[in-house]
This record gives structure tokens, sequence and C-alpha cells, in this order.
């Protein structure tokens, strides 16, 4: 009689296993989260043995040679300004983000680029070679030299990797692709873990520079397991609203490159266009005679933008008042308002307070503390803040102003886009004002200065 297969409960989350059902993972912690499954007993090594890497030696690491490594351009601008400066050979990124946002479409604009000058391939895991066919009709793309494959098996994708031998590849997606070896559905979190595993060792191996499409959670995480991204060596988010024309992608994690950047985009009929300067759009519907309304000078990796805070502070019709923000962190604005009550004497406890950063930008950094401040202070007062004025400084619990990092790079944004006044932290002041002609620039170490400066003007 056969052995029956042996059922084992398996975390969402994080892929740890356990013999029987809890309630809490006793690997990641989270609740609800282990689903049944079927542990099929495999060979030992039988995944690793085709591609596992050479043994290696202890050397010393003074012996070892550093060089510069390579960057390949994509072609599109803002892109590579996220990578890094290109693709890099061996490299593997994974590009996650929401679904109709735009990730195939960038990708083939990219694979359609790239391949007049290097070798691609095209794997699609979601769409027909019909689909992709038309899809690039649709975007006027060149189509000779990008070698497309429709398959989701991984024991296929290697073969055409071994006898095509791309410089490039688009895995798309990730979640789709399934190993024979496993006997988990495609989309499950071993299916992921092994067949993400397997292309990253054949991209190290043979110097594939390899793009991987990540599906995301309701909450905006990838899917899968989180060693997923510990896996790759870039991780970028495709960000932006659907009903905008205006995407951006940020780099949570470069191993080739600085983290952090953000590359924006605007959706065209022919696809995704890179924007040179994306204040300018933030900013296209700014206007300074209204209250609730400030600029905040943020910066995003080595690129200064100017983003417009809008707030609106008004009488709660209820028992609780509402806090709301779109773009902004919401636990911050609970301080703030805390911080206004205790050291600037206006108490916001029965007002509804609604933040917004205008265009689809999620702000992050606490920089946006004084802009959000007097945003705010301008709703509640419905005046106006001073004309063409721009703010930015990190704001303490006690009511301090702080520094930011590269005050002068955002100070010098300000003034190429025509504002005239800035409120800065003290620190953050220019060693010479002659740099700055056209703007006054006032320097302010307390929250209250601020307040000031907004009321005598």
């Amino acid at each position: 009689m056969a052995k029956a297969s042996k059922t084992v409960y398996q975390c969402s989350e994080c892929g740890g296993t356990s013999p029987k059902w809890q309630g809490k993972c006793p690997h990641c912690g989270e609740w609800n989260t282990l689903q049944e499954s079927l542990a099929a007993p495999e060979p030992k090594n039988a995944r690793f043995q085709s591609w596992a890497a050479d043994t290696s030696s202890v050397q010393s690491l003074s012996e070892v040679t550093a060089t510069e490594v390579p960057r390949n351009p994509t072609g599109i601008g803002e892109l590579d300004r996220v990578l890094g400066g290109g693709l890099v050979d061996g490299a593997v990124i994974l590009l996650g983000g929401d679904p109709g946002i735009g990730k195939s479409t960038l990708l083939l604009q990219t694979i359609a680029k790239m391949a007049q000058k290097r070798k691609v391939l095209y794997v699609s895991g979601e769409e027909s070679a019909q689909q992709v066919a038309l899809r690039a009709q649709r975007l006027d793309l060149p189509t000779e030299g990008v070698n497309l494959l429709a398959e989701i098996r991984m024991e296929a994708i290697q073969t055409a990797l071994k006898q095509h031998l791309p410089e490039v590849v688009v895995i798309d997606s990730i979640q789709t692709m399934y190993s024979d070896q496993i006997t988990s559905a495609p989309g499950s979190v071993s299916q992921v873990r092994e067949c993400a595993a397997q292309l990253t060792r054949i991209a190290k191996q043979m110097g594939i520079a390899m793009i991987l499409v990540g599906h995301v959670t309701k909450d905006g995480a990838i899917a899968g397991p989180r060693v997923l991204e510990h896996m790759v060596d870039t991780v970028l988010y495709f960000e932006g609203d659907q009903h905008s024309n205006y995407r951006m992608i940020r780099a949570i994690k470069n191993r080739f490159g600085a983290a952090n950047e953000l590359g924006v985009f605007a959706m065209t009929e022919t696809g995704l266009k890179g924007v040179s300067n994306p204040s300018a759009i933030f900013l296209a519907s700014y206007r300074d005679d209204v209250s609730g309304s400030c600029v905040l000078v943020t910066q995003e990796g080595s690129r200064p933008l100017l983003v417009e805070i809008q707030a609106l502070v008004d009488d709660a019709h209820g028992f609780t008042p509402k806090r709301l923000t779109v773009g902004l962190e919401q636990n911050r604005l609970a301080m703030l308002l805390a911080v206004l009550n205790r050291h600037g004497g206006i108490a916001c406890f029965d007002q509804d307070v609604f933040l917004n950063a205008v265009g689809g930008v999620k702000i992050g950094e606490p920089a946006a503390d004084l802009a959000v401040i007097l945003a705010m202070l301008s709703s509640f007062r419905n005046r106006p803040l001073p004309e063409k004025m721009v703010a930015f400084g990190e704001i303490g619990l006690s009511g301090e102003v702080r520094p930011v990092a590269r005050g002068q790079e955002r100070l010098k944004e300000a003034e190429k886009l025509g504002f005239k006044q800035a409120i800065v932290p003290k620190a953050n002041l220019p060693r010479q004002r002659s740099e700055f002609p056209n703007l006054k620039i006032y320097g302010i170490s307390s929250l209250q200065e601020a307040i000031d400066i907004c009321r005598e003007s």
C-alpha cells in the first residue's frame, strides 16, 4: 500500500512550515497565514545539481581585485536614473506595482530599445505571443531582434536560456512561473521562492541582466515570501494613481547604485515617456492666493522636487475629529498637531484635518513637517501664505526646527522655478547669500518663529 503524502502547513508570508495548524505563524509572527499543503519528498540536491555554483576557496579580502561595474543604458533616461546608470550584467531586478499601472508596457519599451544593441528575450507568462505583439504594435515599437517566449514552466525557460544565450531577459511575471519539482500551484510561496532562486542562479552564472515582474498584495507589498526581495540585487516599486497620467518608479534597494532614487513617467498613447522636470508638473495647478496650500521642497535620492502640500482644517461635526492623509504619514500628522498645540498655541482637537500631497507623490521624509504645519495654519486662519514661498524642515517634539540633508540643492531648485521666499532651518542657511540673489531666505530655529513670519508677511 502506498504511503500517504505528509500534510504540512506553510506560511503565505515567510514560507515557514509547521506540522500542525496554528493561528500565529511560529516563524514570522503573522496571524492566520498558515495554509495546508502536501510535503512531497524529493531527491537530495536534485534541484541544484545542474546549476550548482562551483566550490569557492577562502581568500583575503585585500587580494580580491575590485573593478568598476560597467553599465548598459536601457535607452530610457528615467529608468537609468533609478537603476544607477543602466543594467549590470548578472544583476537581478525585481519590479513590483499595482495591476494595470504600466509594468509590462515599460519593460516592453525597454526590451525594444535594447534589442538594437544587445540580445534580448521577453518571457511572457501572463499574455500570449499575439497579445504581446498587439501591444508592441499599439505602442509603435520596433520589434526586430526582440525574441519572445510565452512559457511558464521553469525547465523549458532554462533550456531556452542555454540555447539562445540572451544578455537581457524579462520574466513577466515571477508569480506565474512554476517548476515541475514543486507540487504546489503557481503563485504559491514555495513556487515563487524556488523559481526566483533558480532564475537568480542562472543570471549570476551566465551574466544575464534579468528583470522579474512581481505582483503586489492589497497592502502594496510584493506578493510571495519576503525572502524574494533579499534574493535580488535591486527592488523597484511602480507607484501612481491609475486616474492620473503620471507614474513614478522608486528604488527601494539597489546593490549597484543609490537607493531611494525616483523616476517620473507620463503615460501617453505611445507608452511611458520620461519627465525631465517633474516639479513643474506637480505645481501645474498651484495657486498662491488660496489658503491651506504650501510648497514643499522634498528630496528624492539625488533629485529635489517641489510638491504642493494642501491642508483643510474644518470644524468637526462628530464626537471624534477626522484625521486623513494622502501621500503623507498619518501618524506624523497626529504628532505635528500636538506640537502645534503645545508650542504654537493653536488647538485643533475639535477640528477635522485633511492633508494631501498633490500629484500622487508619497512623501516619507520628516523634512515635510514645516510645510505641513504652515499649510494647516493657513487653512485654520483662512489666510494664504506669503506669495511665492517654499518651506522645508523637520520639527521636533519640543518645537525646534531641525536641519535636513541637501539644503543648498533644495534652495537652488526653488529659485530656478521662480520662488521668491523660503523658510528653512537656521542650520540650512547658505554661507554666502549672494548665491541666491532672487530668493529671500528666513532661517528659523523654532516653530514659533515660523508662525511669526507668516503672521507678519
